[in-house]
């Protein structure tokens, strides 16, 4: 979806954690929470992953990237944020589909955290059984 100022907007989850990507073409420069990108993901593997969909293409000085991420921890984030990007970067240019999509980054990540059952202590975990 463009939005009038030449911006492409997509959503990016994984487990809690929501991403708004906005990109533009630019210089490459990531902005997440209004914080520089290397500020806000400060492990060296978030940072990686995040970037995956434009070392992909080989874009990574021709947009950028606005995110507002919110929700999970940093590495949940960081996958909504590849989610994100990897869609902007679909919906500004159909062709780049295939590429993604054969990558995985296109991919909805479902995988939540199991509730914790009742008479248990956690969500598969049982109390020890005692015989006697």
């Amino acid at each position: 979806m463009a939005t009038p100022d030449n911006r492409t907007y997509a959503t990016g989850k994984r487990k809690t954690a929501s991403a708004r990507v906005y990109i533009k073409p630019g210089t490459g420069v990531i902005t997440v929470n209004k914080r520089k990108f290397e500020d806000y993901f400060v492990r060296e593997t978030s940072q990686m992953i995040a970037k995956q969909p434009l070392e992909l293409l080989e874009a990574m000085d021709q947009f950028d990237v606005l995110v507002n991420v919110r929700g999970g921890g940093t590495a949940a984030q960081a996958e909504a944020v590849r989610h994100g990007i990897a869609r902007a970067l679909v919906a500004a240019d159909g062709e780049r589909r295939p590429t993604l999509k054969r990558a995985g980054y296109l991919t909805r990540d479902s995988r939540k955290v199991e509730r914790k059952k009742y008479g248990q202590p956690g969500a598969r975990k049982r109390f020890q059984y005692s015989k006697r």
